[in-house]
């Protein structure tokens, strides 16, 4: 297979432009020409049209778009599995939300590495959009995100929820709240629609972060108000550092786990995903 041709032609989808393609790949424009045509040329059919508007993909190239992604990904998944060969049978790459990684990576993976021995694992903190898109070109096996974008070959399941809690340096209820001090947590589309509903009139803060840790940072430093994860919550109040604002409504962030469809029966991947799940309901609901 020849990698480079696939990797152009996906570009070129993307930007419908030879010369942007050229910039993006740090190619030539003719390199670029002459991988498009060696491409057309094994399927006999031309796979775009050059017009006064620009490039535009024909009805084969429209077709070969989704065969094309599925080799990226299947080439980047031999590519690992063969660069990875050693003592362990099976290799994974697995992208998790920034503030679950920060709440339970620990745990996670201290369990998945008694139960998988044979099996290597590489492990990144990330944000959701670009997790969707590593998954779907093949360079994440499994995702632990917060917002799926319900790609054609990838599969989302729901498996718990982080729970979000209202702190305060200078304050100790919602009507005491300052907008000027407030730091608005936008940690995704639908953790910012429920907070512009319980509280509307402090959605349009003069900061804001999609990062617990990096809001904790700023409330220890600035001062303020903000929503942070229960865990935090928790540390900051036993700290002293903050006070829960007890009128303020909890917001629950729905997480999801996200693989190809090909992979979400597999051992390893159902196991990492209970293990996750497992974490999240206990955190959720902690014994007493």
């Amino acid at each position: 297979m020849q990698i480079e041709l696939i990797e152009t032609f996906l570009d070129l989808m993307e930007t419908r432009s030879f010369n942007r393609t050229a910039e993006r790949m740090n190619l030539t424009q003719s390199t670029v020409s002459h991988r498009i045509k060696a491409l057309e040329a094994s399927f006999d059919r031309k796979l775009f049209t050059r017009n006064k508007g620009g490039t535009v993909p024909t009805a084969s190239g429209l077709r070969f778009l989704d065969h094309a992604k599925a080799l990226q990904r299947q080439w980047h998944e031999a590519t690992r599995a063969v660069e990875s060969a050693g003592a362990y049978e099976r290799s994974m790459r697995i992208g998790v939300q920034h503030d679950v990684a920060e709440s339970l990576a620990g745990r996670w993976m201290q369990t998945i590495r008694q139960d998988l021995q044979a099996t290597s694992i590489y492990m990144e903190a990330d944000y959701s959009i670009q997790m969707n898109r590593d998954l779907a070109a093949g360079d994440l096996d499994l995702a632990v995100l917060y917002t799926p974008h319900y790609l054609p070959d990838l599969n989302y399941e729901r498996i718990g929820e982080m729970t979000y809690l209202l702190v305060a340096t200078d304050a100790e209820s919602v009507a005491e709240l300052k907008a000027e001090t407030y730091i608005q947590a936008v940690y995704s589309p639908a953790f910012d629609r429920a907070h512009r509903l319980a509280l509307p009139h402090l959605s349009a803060a003069p900061l804001a972060s999609g990062q617990n840790a990096a809001i904790t940072g700023l409330l220890r430093t600035l001062g303020g108000a903000a929503y942070v994860t229960a865990g935090t919550a928790s540390a900051l109040v036993a700290e002293k550092v903050a006070r829960p604002i007890a009128d303020a409504p909890p917001i629950a962030q729905t997480v999801y786990a996200a693989t190809s469809v090909r992979t979400r029966h597999a051992h390893q991947h159902r196991r990492i995903i209970g293990v996750m799940a497992e974490l999240l309901e206990r955190d959720a609901f902690p014994a007493k």
